[in-house]
């Protein structure tokens, strides 16, 4: 049977040493390279082709996200495990973004570690599951945002719609916001074209519709 190929990705050697130890006491695996930085990361995925890449968050020439991006461009077959030792919704997000397949803890136990990515190798992913929560909840949040047109609205745009809704002419709205009629007919349009209605009647029944009653 082939071993699974693998690149460690960490500017500490000493923990290169203790994560190569721990995996080449599975048969499964094969430690074909180790890197320092995000430079020779790259230069080593292209010589040796690994299969697996476990990839330093936090590198000292590049962030590890944006490694995994450039990994994936040239080597989509791949597959990128994120390692770190703290959980960072907004790091897992653009790793996730950028495409790897992991985002697993440093800390995490040699067997845990092992299973872990043999599971990503037979093609699925993982985090931990107090971040999977986490993820699923901002996801969640996201889609809700795009779906809602009111969350598109600048600040300004909001308090126009709002004198809109209470019956104020553009004349009026601009005296309250010292802004020109001109300007309050282009946020108008602005307004409009976000919020996907026709008029400003629509916009003002729209508004409505998300005050709190």
């Amino acid at each position: 049977m082939d071993k699974i190929r693998i690149l460690l990705v960490d500017d500490h050697a000493l923990f290169r040493e203790g994560v190569k130890h721990t995996l080449t006491r599975h048969e499964e695996f094969e430690v074909v390279a180790e890197a320092g930085d995000a430079a020779s990361a790259l230069d080593r995925a292209r010589a040796f082709l690994p299969d697996i890449v476990l990839l330093d968050i936090n590198l000292p020439d590049r962030a590890g996200v944006d490694v995994v991006k450039d990994l994936q461009a040239e080597l989509p077959y791949c597959k990128v495990i994120m390692l770190t030792m703290l959980e960072d919704n907004d790091s897992l997000m653009a790793a996730i973004t950028n495409g790897a397949r992991g985002y697993v803890l440093k800390g995490v136990a040699g067997d845990e570690l092992a299973r872990i990515v043999l599971s990503i190798h037979a093609g699925e992913t993982y985090v931990t599951p107090a971040m999977a929560a986490q993820l699923l909840t901002e996801l969640a949040h996201q889609e809700h945002a795009a779906a809602d047109p009111h969350h598109q609205l600048t600040e300004r745009e909001h308090a126009i719609l709002e004198l809109v809704a209470d019956g104020k002419t553009n004349k009026e709205i601009g005296a309250v916001m010292f802004l020109t009629e001109k300007t309050v007919k282009h946020y108008m349009t602005n307004i409009l074209q976000k919020l996907q209605v026709r008029n400003r009647v629509e916009a003002a029944l729209k508004a409505r519709d998300i005050r709190p009653h």
